[in-house]
This record gives structure tokens, sequence and C-alpha cells, in this order.
């Protein structure tokens, strides 16, 4: 899409009825060197003689009336990766090319499109309807396709005929950066096929390992692979529409639909959807993605078609057709091999498959990290002792952990609140060098001191903190109203607590949690 930049905002300004002087020249500049040069520019424009990389001030002389925006790269990449989302209509692998193009690798789906010819001419048509100017063509690799979107726009090669397709265009056309083609040009050669009849040693040693690689690429000589912008589905459903749908129930429909099929091609292989994601494909370009996630491998469509249902229940913005839908697709991003279970005896496991549906509804409405569980950690130190994971992912651990049992008739050694980040608190005095205090002011508030317990010792990890933690005396403390705390020393007096000048000082007080 070599013109991106003003076609986005010409779109924006026809969107919002600016777009009465749309046929004036117009042009994107951007900062480069301290002066402002043409970073892309419209067909009017172009026909006036200017050029990308030309200054402001030139191209204000040559056209008073120019209309000049200033460049957003940042809204750029975010309309190229719309239209990459947009582009999934047609195969799954996309990469992008920037700053303005795309990789789209169609091997085994142009045949769905009435062949390769028909599919460029479908892409480019609904671009174009879209309001973008787009250059494209077909190639056996990726580099050679580039190639010709610069000068030879729906091309479509046979495999094997990429250096015969490239021959003739300029140098310029494989984009290897200006000293590279000035080199070139220098030496007396104009066209690919001119560097292409040296030896490869020769350009080489010339112009570098770079530039000879790119030039292999492009004469079909190996292919460097794209990077899709999305890993591939383990299995992907469609359901395109020649008249467009935007009623709730349609969609309803549709996605039940597709869930029968999903989960019948899934089942051949015995295996079971852990994330689902739906896309949604408007008319105008538009595409719209939602995902639920599983804890256990789904085998049902009923699951399926009923998470989507809470999933599109609960969103905040919700799902606008606009002028309607044409294409729906249901893929399973990832699958596992699903474990038989005996399930007639066994009552525990119809009561653990009841919570985590149970739990993939919670998760579908509200968002699958809110919903955790927690887990006992490996450790002495307090706030680190529980891990809160997703419940989706950590059911059957939660199940089966084991949490330190609590001595009968013992008062509990941990208190039922524990704050996230102890506050501290103020202390007067206290029995030296390890006793606990007679009275502490906590947020305004002073509490005598009348019950203790402690103290419990706790150092910290010091081959994961390097020795910046101190070591912590906590005490179960009671005032006089019957209040119970839990506080700590931050450090032992005169052994870790000392200013800058090395001289010991008071270590200070906390109050980490709260007894019932």
């Amino acid at each position: 899409m070599p013109r991106l930049p003003i076609d986005r905002i010409q779109r924006f300004l026809g969107s919002a009825g600016l777009g009465e002087t749309k046929h004036a020249p117009s042009i994107v500049v951007i900062k480069d060197n301290n002066a402002l040069v043409i970073h892309a520019l419209d067909e009017a424009a172009e026909r006036l003689g200017l050029y990308i990389g030309q200054p402001l001030a030139n191209a204000r002389a040559m056209c008073p009336d120019l209309r000049v925006f200033d460049a957003d790269t940042v809204a750029d990449a975010k309309t190229l990766s719309d239209i990459a989302d947009w582009c999934d209509r047609f195969t799954p692998l996309v990469a992008l090319d920037p700053p303005h193009g795309l990789f789209l690798d169609i091997t085994g789906c142009a045949h769905l499109f009435g062949g390769e010819a028909a599919l460029l001419r479908t892409l480019v048509r609904a671009l174009a309807r879209q309001g973008f100017v787009v250059s494209a063509a077909i190639a056996g690799t990726s580099v050679c396709a580039r190639t010709l979107t610069r000068q030879a726009t729906g091309t479509i090669v046979a495999d094997g005929e990429e250096a015969k397709a490239i021959s003739r265009l300029p140098i310029s056309a494989l984009g290897a950066g200006e000293a590279v083609t000035t080199g070139l040009r220098r030496a007396g050669l104009k066209t690919i096929g001119d560097v292409a009849s040296r030896s490869a040693h020769e350009i080489t040693a010339r112009f570098g390992a770079r530039f000879s690689t790119l030039l292999a690429h492009a004469l079909g000589q190996g292919d460097a692979p794209i990077n899709p912008r999305k890993p591939l589905p383990d299995y992907i459903v469609e359901k395109r529409f020649a008249e467009p749908i935007a009623t709730d129930t349609m969609i309803a429909m549709t996605l039940s639909r597709l869930a029968d099929t999903l989960v019948t091609s899934m089942e051949k292989q015995g295996k079971g959807a852990r994330r689902l994601e739906a896309a949604f494909f408007r008319t105008d370009g538009v595409v719209r993605t939602i995902m639920v996630e599983t804890g256990r491998p789904v085998t049902r469509s009923a699951v399926i078609d009923r998470l989507f249902r809470e999933r599109l229940d609960a969103l905040a913005d919700p799902l606008d057709p606009g002028f309607g839908f044409d294409m729906v697709r249901l893929s399973a991003s990832r699958t596992e091999i699903v474990v038989q279970e005996q399930r007639d005896l066994d009552t525990h496991v119809h009561d653990n498959d009841e919570l985590a549906a149970l739990i993939d509804r919670i998760a579908a409405r509200i968002g699958g990290k809110r919903v955790v569980v927690h887990l006992p950690e490996e450790t002495h130190i307090p706030e680190c002792a529980v891990l809160a994971a997703p419940a989706q992912h950590h059911l059957a651990a939660a199940m089966h952990a084991e949490w330190p049992a609590r001595a009968e008739s013992e008062p509990p050694l941990r208190p039922l609140r524990l704050f996230d980040k102890p506050e501290p608190v103020t202390v007067p005095f206290a029995t030296v060098p390890d006793g606990p205090p007679h009275q502490f002011t906590w947020r305004r508030a002073k509490h005598a001191v009348v019950r203790v317990e402690g103290p419990e010792r706790i150092a910290m990890e010091w081959w994961r903190q390097d020795g910046k933690q101190l070591t912590r005396d906590y005490f179960r403390v009671e005032d006089a109203e019957g209040l119970r705390f839990w506080i700590f020393r931050d450090g032992l007096y005169e052994g870790e607590c000392f200013d800058a000048d090395g001289k010991p000082v008071p270590p200070g007080w906390y109050v980490h949690g709260l007894f019932a």
C-alpha cells in the first residue's frame, strides 16, 4: 500500500464529512534531519511532479494550494495491523512488511477463491473500495513478490519464472537502499537482469553478502521465510455469506453450527479445545475477534456455544455488525488430547466437571485472570507464601495442594487478613535486643500491648534478595481493647540497621496483618 498514510487521512476526513476538498493535492510530511520532507502523497500531488523525500518548501513553491498533513506513524501501523486482520479471510499466514506492506502466504488457499488471479482481483478490489491504493503481485518467493509490487503490479509469476519476470525491472525495485542502488548504476548495472548476469562472488565482494542474498531470493534461488503475526490455529472452520448478516439470532446460529463442525473435526483425532477464537469480518473491513479459554479440553458443541454466549453478553464494547458480517470464523488455537475417565460411578469426576464448567462460564464473562485459586509456595516469607494463579489452568493443582495443618486448640500462627504491603507503625520504646514493643501507634491510633507471643524470626532469602532484605522478628500482640495484630521488627538491633555513616540506627516496625 504505497499511499497508506495519505489514504488513511482521506478515509478519516471522508467519514467525518470533511472530504469536500479531497481532490486538492495532498501530502503527508515527516521531519528528517531537522527538515520537513514528503512522506506520502496522493495521485494529484504526484501528477504535479512531487515525490517522496522532497523538501516541503520546494513542494509549496510548486503548488501553493497544497494540503499538508503531519505524519502519524503509530496510526499508520495501527491501520496496517487492521488491514492484516482483514486479510486473514484469505489465509491465516499474514505477515507485516513494514512500513506499508503485507505478505500473504496463499499456499493451498488460492483454489478456494477461484485461483490466484481471482484471489488477487478480489483482494485489490475490496481494499480499493475501502479507500486504499494497492499494489500486489504473486510469486514463489516473498522477495520476488515484493519487487514486482514496486514496478509491475498485478503480475502473477509461475514457479521457476521469477528471474525472467524481474530481469527487466530497474534495480531500485529491489529496495536495497540508496547507497547500493547508486553504486550499481555507477557500475553500469541498470536492471536486475544486468546484476544477475554478474557472478555471485563479484556482487558479494562489492556490495556485501546481504545484497547478494536479497538478489538470490528475488531471482527465486531460495527464500526468506515470512514471520506470520499469529500462530497457525490447530483447527479452523468458517462460514461465508453472499448477503451479510447483522442480527444476533443469525450470529448465534452461525456460531452454533460452526461449533458442531469444529467438534466433529477434533473428535476424529481425539482432541478437545482449550482456547477458542471467533472472528467476525465486517463488509467495511473491520474485524472483531473474541476469545474464550477453558480449564479442560472441550468436546461438546453445546459448551462452546454457551461460553461464547456468555462472552458476547458480557462485552463492554458490544459487537457492532455495521453493514453486516460477510464471514464468521471459529478456530481452535490450542487443543489437547482428551483423556477418557470413568464417569458413571465416580461422583468426584462429575463434581470436578461441574466446577470446571462453572469456572469457564465465569471466566468467559469477567475474564480468566479474575478467577483465581491459591497455591502454596515453598518459602517462609509471608507475602510470598501464597500464589494466586488462574483457576482455569491450575484447578487440579489447587485441589491437591497441601497446606500447613493448624494445631488443634492452638491459636493460628498467621492472621486471617494479611496486608499486601506492611504498614509502618511508630514504636516509642521496646525491649532490646529482640523484645516486643510495649505500645505502638498505627493509623494515628495508640495501642497499649497487654499480651505478646513471639518472636518468630524469619530470615530473608539471601540467595534471591542479594542481602538487601533484613531479618524480621514477628510478634502476635493483643492490645487493651482485645484487638490482635501481627507486627514485626525489620532488622536486628546493632546488626543490620546502619545509617550512611555506618552508625547503628533503630530498626523500623510494621504491622503485617490482623487476627480475627
